[in-house]
């Protein structure tokens, strides 16, 4: 998509002759997430944004850089580790919280493990334990605006928020709350106790995503390429051999060529088989799939049909 418009260019060409020239896909979306950062940032008190290290957070932090460039963006980084991070990821999520001099605050699973506040789930799987150190890090905090990089093509669940998501005292989700979003207005009316999720990414495709880190050429942690690795299969998914309980009887760990489509715990995302080993060949393999990253990876996603939704309603992002 390309629309006609005329003045400066978005990336500061210098056009100054009015003229007119092709603004892309990607610049409209990139606007639209720099506005939507600014209209929080002008609006909320405490927002924060949501920073795994997975390439959705890192798209969003990188808009939000240039959103408020040349200060920095005026909100820290959030993310709930599980403790079966994998290590590339998180050594890359402290990398860049420094590289930018923001402030990281981490909600650790393991830490509510060993309170006796949570219980290890018999499958080894940790994502659907994220939601209470969650929510306790966004009421410790008093956070009233939270950043999270869902987009619309990941999953039926997802499909249905709208831009600005309102949370009740509990962090719960309800789809038939949600408000109207004409011509880009935002309503983040809330009261205390409650708080708004925010997802700028909400009209980008995974492969837009991908597009956009060619384009600004962002660095990513490395599993998002081609790489060797051990790994088993279960449930037509490449599981990485860790210590949270795979592989089991049965289970052969092999070395297999593969890249990883989306990034979380380790007991429940899965890996792709591919030689994609560049940004290039990596858009050209998102093209030609039909399979979103989460449903073809993310084991998590698959306990039901409604898994998602249900842990939306209880506070999940």
């Amino acid at each position: 998509m390309t629309i006609a418009v005329t003045g400066t260019h978005a990336d500061g060409d210098g056009r100054l002759d009015g003229s007119p020239y092709a603004l892309s896909h990607l610049d409209v979306l990139e606007s639209e997430t720099a506005h939507i950062f600014r209209e929080v940032a002008g609006e909320f008190e405490r927002p924060v944004l949501l920073f795994s290290g997975g390439k959705d957070s890192v798209v969003m932090l990188q808009v939000a850089l240039r959103a408020f460039a040349p200060q920095p963006p005026p909100f820290a980084l959030l993310h709930v580790d599980t403790g079966h991070n994998f290590p590339e990821v998180i050594e890359y999520r402290d990398r860049v919280a420094e590289r930018h001099g923001l402030r990281l605050h981490v909600a650790s699973v393991q830490e509510f493990i060993d309170r006796g506040e949570l219980r290890e789930r018999p499958d080894g799987t940790r994502n659907p334990l994220q939601t209470v150190p969650l929510l306790r890090a966004i009421e410790k905090n008093r956070f009233d605006a939270v950043f999270g990089g869902g987009r619309r093509d990941e999953e039926k669940a997802r499909a249905k928020e709208r831009v600005f998501s309102l949370r009740d005292e509990f962090g719960g989700w309800d789809p038939r709350r949600q408000r109207p979003e004409l011509w880009q207005m935002y309503n983040g009316r809330h009261t205390p106790g409650q708080h708004v999720r925010v997802f700028p990414l909400s009209n980008w495709t995974e492969l837009d995503v991908w597009q956009y880190i060619a384009r600004r050429r962002i660095e990513l942690p490395a599993i998002y390429y081609a790489h060797e690795r051990e790994v088993f299969a279960r449930d037509g998914m490449w599981l990485a051999a860790g210590e949270w309980g795979g592989p089991r009887d049965g289970e052969r760990v092999e070395r297999r060529l593969l890249r990883y489509r989306t990034v979380g715990d380790m007991s429940c995302t899965g890996a792709v088989e591919s030689d994609a080993d560049t940004v290039e060949k990596v858009i050209a393999e998102i093209a030609a799939s039909r399979l979103t990253e989460r449903g073809a990876t993310r084991a998590d996603d698959r306990l039901s049909e409604a898994a998602m939704e249900d842990r939306k309603r209880e506070g999940y992002f």
